[in-house]
C-alpha cells in the first residue's frame, strides 16, 4: 500500500515519484534491421549520429524497410509511412490486416515467414547449447484452414460486433478472414443476428467455435442467463445451420458449461478413432498442422521392443497423438483436464490406451514409470513442462519426443536436457499459426549413447 501524505497534502521529499518521461511526438526515420520474437520490426534511427541509439520495436514492418514512425513508448513506435520497402513485402490478403489484431505478418511472403521461423528456432537451439543439429524438416499450413476461433462479442446501439481485439483496444468486427476455414467465416453473420436477439447476451460475450467432423461446435460465455425463449431460438438456429451442439456458461465462470442444444453427437476423428471432445476443447489449429505434428512424432519413435513396450504420453489432451502412438506400443496417456480425459477414456475402449487424470505440474508422473518407457512424448502448454521436466531429467528415458508451441520454453528445457546428456537427432518446424510469430516445433532427444535417428 502506498504511504499516505503527511500534513495538508504534502509528501516527504524521499517519497516524491519522478515524472514519467515525455513521449517525443516528432516523427523519426528508422531502418528495420530484423524482426523481434513477437514479429515486430527492430528499427534504428537513420539520423546522422544516431546509430548508437537503442532499438525501437515497430509493428507491421519488414527487415530492409525504411519507415517514418512516431514513438508510442519507451521502446515502441507506430509506423506513419513506408519510405523504402523491403523486397520481401507483399500485399496483405485481408483488408482487416493491421486492424483486427489477429495476424501480424501478412505483409510478408509465406515463404519468407517459414524461412524466418526456421532460422529463429535453429538460432534459439544453438544458444541453448545444441551445436550439432540434424537436417531440419519444415511444414507450413495453407490459408483458410484454421478450424478454431476464439471470438469476443459486444452489443452496440446499432447491432452486435463479433470478432477479435485490436492490439490493446476494442473488438473489431470480423467481416472477413483469410486464416479461418470458410465454414466458420460463413457462420459469423448469422451468429451476429441470433446474438442480437438473446436475453443471455447483455453487453459482452465470448464465443469459441471448433470445427469438428460433425460440423461447428459452439461454446458461448455471456453476462446474462438463458431464458426459455433463448433456448427455443438457439435450438432453431442450430437446426437451420447444422450445428450439432451449443453449450453455455456465465462469462468468467470456472464451472462446467451447460448444454443448451444437442442435436447429434459432436465428434472428431484421430487416427480413425472417433472422439467426442468436451465443449471448447483444445484442438490443433488446423487439420493440416495436426497431421504434420503427428507424422513428425510417429517418425521419431524408436523401434518397439515387444508386447511389454510402453509409451508415456504427457499432456495428451483428447487424444490427438494417442491412437497413432498406440499402433506402435501400449500408451499410458496423462492429461489434467477432466473433460478431455473422460473423452479419451471413452474412446480408448478396445485400444491399447489407458487414460489418466493428473495435474502434471503438481503431481508429475513418477520417475520409475518414466524410466521404464520406450519413449516419453510430451506436448506441454505454452508455459512448458514445469515440474514434470524435473522428473523426466531424473528418469533419463532413452528417447524424449517434445512437441512445443512455445520455442522459448523449448530452449529452456533443451539446455537442461543437453546438460543431462541428451542430443537432438530429429527436428521439425511447423508453421501452423500462419501470418503470426508463433511456431510449433517437434524435437527428438536421445541419450548420447544412442545412434543418431534416421527419419523414415
Amino acid at each position: 500500500m502506498a504511504r499516505k501524505a503527511e500534513g495538508r497534502g504534502r509528501r516527504r521529499p524521499h517519497s516524491r515519484q519522478p515524472p514519467s518521461p515525455a513521449i517525443d511526438p516528432t516523427p523519426r526515420r528508422y531502418r528495420i534491421e530484423a524482426l523481434g520474437v513477437s514479429g515486430d520490426g527492430i528499427g534504428r534511427l537513420t539520423d546522422a549520429g544516431a546509430t548508437q541509439a537503442a532499438p525501437v520495436f515497430i509493428p507491421y514492418t519488414a527487415p530492409g524497410d525504411e519507415v517514418l514512425a512516431r514513438s508510442t513508448g519507451k521502446d515502441r513506435a507506430s509506423i506513419l509511412e513506408i519510405c523504402a520497402s523491403a523486397p520481401e513485402r507483399v500485399t496483405p490478403p485481408c483488408s482487416l490486416f493491421e486492424t483486427c489484431g489477429g495476424c501480424s505478418l501478412q505483409h510478408l511472403s509465406a515463404e519468407w515467414i517459414l524461412e524466418w521461423k526456421t532460422a529463429e528456432v535453429i538460432t534459439g537451439l544453438h544458444r541453448a547449447g545444441a551445436v550439432d543439429l540434424p537436417p531440419t524438416a519444415s511444414f507450413q499450413t495453407p490459408p483458410a484452414t484454421r478450424r478454431r476461433a476464439d471470438l469476443a462479442a459486444r452489443r452496440k446501439h446499432d447491432g452486435v460486433i463479433l470478432g477479435l481485439h485490436r492490439r490493446g483496444g476494442d473488438v473489431v468486427d470480423l467481416t472477413e478472414c483469410s486464416l479461418l476455414h470458410p465454414e466458420i467465416v460463413s457462420l459469423l453473420p448469422v451468429l451476429r443476428t441470433v446474438l442480437e436477439r438473446l436475453d443471455l447476451f447483455r453487453r459482452e460475450a465470448d464465443l469459441v467455435i471448433n470445427l469438428l467432423d460433425s460440423g461447428p461446435d459452439l461454446l458461448l460465455a455471456s453476462d446474462g442467463l438463458p431464458s426459455t425463449a433463448d433456448r427455443t431460438k438457439l435450438a432453431a438456429f442450430c437446426k437451420t445451420h447444422r450445428i450439432s451442439r451449443l453449450c453455455w456458461k456465465q462469462k468468467d465462470s470456472q464451472e462446467n458449461p451447460e448444454t443448451l442444444v444437442q442435436l447429434a453427437p459432436s465428434v472428431i476423428t484421430f487416427d480413425v478413432v472417433e472422439i467426442e471432445p468436451p465443449s471448447g476443447a483444445f484442438l490443433q489449429a488446423s487439420r493440416e498442422g495436426e497431421a504434420a505434428i503427428r507424422t513428425a512424432v510417429l517418425d521419431a519413435l524408436p523401434p518397439s521392443k515387444g508386447r511389454k513396450a510402453k509409451i508415456i504420453e504427457l499432456y495428451a489432451g483428447c487424444g490427438t497423438l494417442t491412437f497413432g502412438l498406440a499402433t506402435h506400443a501400449r500408451v499410458e496417456a496423462y492429461e489434467g483436464h477432466p473433460g478431455a480425459v473422460e473423452a479419451l477414456a471413452r474412446a480408448a475402449a478396445g485400444h491399447n490406451v489407458t487414460a489418466h487424470l493428473r495435474d502434471l505440474n503438481r503431481q508429475p508422473v513418477e520417475t520409475k514409470e518414466l524410466a521404464s518407457s520406450l519413449t516419453v512424448v510430451l506436448d506441454p502448454p505454452h508455459s512448458g513442462a514445469g515440474l514434470q521436466m524435473d522428473g523426466i531429467l531424473e528418469a533419463r528415458p532413452e528417447v524424449i519426443i517434445y512437441v512445443s508451441c512455445n520455442p522459448r520454453t523449448l530452449y529452456r528445457d533443451t539446455g537442461r536436457l543437453l546438460k543431462a546428456g541428451y542430443q537432438i537427432d530429429a527436428l521439425t518446424i511447423i508453421d501452423q499459426f500462419l501470418w503470426s510469430a508463433e511456431t510449433e516445433v517437434v524435437c527428438r532427444f536421445s541419450r548420447k549413447s544412442q545412434k543418431r535417428h534416421n527419419k523414415h
